[in-house]
């Protein structure tokens, strides 16, 4: 049998890819919200296997998001390369309220992919999923959607173009005749002098120019392919609507070594299509009766050229596949990456992240070797301090494991195991203290949309030694548990429904306008320690497994 690409290549919370080739080597960047270290790096040389690579975002200099709200951070990285240096845009969003959008897009460049990535390059705030195209002139340009807050505008107000000076490291044209910022396309109106008008559909904020035989092109929203030339861009789609069984968004296009072509593409999987998936799209759903706590993740598929120089899905309509033909790329595969981290290294693995900032001197590998020490930090609702380090969830069945030694002296400390999706809705097993009947307690606290219960009475523990913590996810519902020393686990509260960590639940809606609450990320699971009336206490975990099916 001919070999397959398996979707979606990189599963659970991996939205947006920007894909690129270099040589016989892919890479791949997703976006990473409010997690830490930003932008998530992957790299191929089959389109089958990917390894992470670590992120390209590693400094506070180059990102800054503390106080930045669920789901903002970064958006929409886009990876590009030009004279053996490689060019990163990417956005970092400070605000979501109402109809504003703070919106900060910059550009860090470095000779490898594993880095160093240079200290960023400011290059506006106009709105969000910006890009670079560099043409075959040796002309870089800046490609991006603006954004219209005003009432009774549409928000997607069109997409820009600036030419971007290499030498100088800004904005601003050096070849003649020099071309300001301009509206390339817009939703409605005239465009501005030396822009062309292409009528677009409404959500105008598909950003990326490509060659192709010759043909400069955008991808539009929508899923919708059109060229900068006189034509009818309605008449050339390229709409995806579902993903056996999926929902599907923003891609772009690389082109392999033979000539074939793949388009990236981010996707959903619905808990609730799981089992008993539609045979075809539905002609119209509700976003509220579908949860994804996966999140947004990274697929493929074939890309062929039509007659008139048009992309269309190889396979010849317009549902992406689960398997999808691979190139004609010798195998590579890449070692199977443990259940297991002991925390014996010095440093954190590629796959675990913290929220806004990196680690500090509140967590350390060192202190106590072959365990992780978290210091006690501010509540898991807080935009600042925070303590979670988390990995994110990859398969609708997995099992997450870890071994607490924990020491409270107040109801104020907390350390344990959660299963997040953002500061409005998570799951939380952890150890405290009850003074009423001074000991060490297990508590369970869900947050749902920022209300805050306890579906279990607490659980009394040992007055010392380690507590063994553990969540089973089994598609729909998740299962808290403990033991201590050497006895068997045991169930704490009745089974959780995993929706509530999800994109849907955490976008609350009221009619046809968000009414509070955004989501765009997926859910983690994690270790945690807090220390609300802020003495200091730590909390060590001896390991953390993580395992699939």
């Amino acid at each position: 049998m001919p070999a397959s690409i398996h979707n979606p290549v990189l599963p659970g919370f991996h939205p947006d890819p920007s894909i690129l080739r270099v040589g016989s080597d892919y890479f791949l960047a997703t976006s990473t919200f409010e997690w830490w270290p930003g932008v998530r790096l992957h790299h191929s040389r089959d389109l089958r296997h990917w390894r992470p690579i670590g992120h390209a975002l590693t400094r506070t200099s180059q990102l800054d998001m503390r106080g930045n709200p669920d789901s903002g951070g970064i958006w929409a990285p886009c990876l590009s390369w030009r004279d053996g240096v490689f060019h990163l845009i990417y956005t970092n969003v400070r605000s979501l309220l109402g109809m504003h959008k703070d919106t900060h897009n910059y550009l860090v460049t470095a000779p490898s992919i594993e880095g160093p990535w240079s200290e960023p390059v400011y290059l506006n705030s106009s709105g969000f999923d910006p890009s670079m195209f560099h043409d075959d002139d040796g002309r870089s340009w800046l490609v991006g959607m603006q954004w219209d807050h005003r009432p009774g505008h549409h928000p997607f107000c069109g997409i820009l173009l600036q030419e971007y000076d290499h030498e100088r490291r800004r904005p601003g044209g050096r070849h003649p005749p020099h071309l300001p910022r301009h509206l390339a396309a817009r939703d409605r109106g005239p465009a501005p002098l030396q822009a062309r008008r292409l009528v677009l559909p409404r959500h105008c904020r598909g950003r990326h120019l490509l060659r192709a035989r010759r043909h400069g092109g955008a991808l539009a929203p929508h899923h919708r392919a059109l060229r900068t030339e006189p034509a009818s861009p309605a008449a050339h789609r390229v709409r995806l609507f579902t993903f056996g069984p999926a929902t599907c968004g923003a891609r772009e296009l690389v082109e392999t070594q033979g000539g074939e072509w793949y388009l990236a593409h981010l996707c959903g999987r619905p808990l609730e299509w799981r089992d008993d998936p539609p045979a075809r799209a539905p002609e119209h759903y509700s976003l509220e009766a579908l949860h994804c706590p996966l999140g947004r993740e990274t697929a493929l598929q074939k890309i062929v050229w039509d007659a008139q120089g048009w992309p269309r899905l190889a396979h010849g309509d317009n549902t992406p596949r689960r398997e999808v033909d691979a190139p004609a790329l010798a195998e590579h595969r890449w070692p199977a990456e443990p259940e297991l981290d002991d925390f014996d290294a010095t440093t954190l693995s590629p796959h675990w992240a913290t929220l806004r900032s990196p680690p500090g001197d509140w967590l350390s590998l060192t202190a106590r070797r072959g365990w992780l020490r978290l210091r006690g930090r501010e509540s898991l609702m807080s935009q600042f301090d925070q303590s979670p380090v988390a990995r994110r969830q990859q398969a609708f069945d997995a099992e997450a494991q870890t071994l607490l030694e924990f020491a409270p002296q107040d109801f104020q400390q907390m350390a344990g195991l959660v299963a997040y999706y953002n500061t409005r809705n998570h799951a939380y097993l952890h150890v405290t203290h009850d003074e009423t009947i001074a000991a060490r307690v297990l508590r369970l606290t869900v947050n749902d949309r920022g209300t805050a219960r306890e579906p279990a009475l607490p659980v009394a523990l040992p007055a010392t030694g380690p507590i063994g913590l553990r969540v089973q996810l089994r598609g729909q519902t998740m299962q808290f548990g403990w033991h201590a020393g050497d006895g068997a686990w045991r169930d704490v509260g009745p089974a959780l429904p995993t929706a509530i960590l999800s994109d849907e639940h955490a976008t609350e809606f009221r009619g046809d306008n968000v009414a509070q609450g955004f989501g765009f990320t997926g859910n983690f699971l994690g270790l945690a320690c807090q220390s609300l009336g802020g003495a200091d206490v730590v909390a060590d975990f001896d390991h953390f497994r993580y395992r699939e099916g």
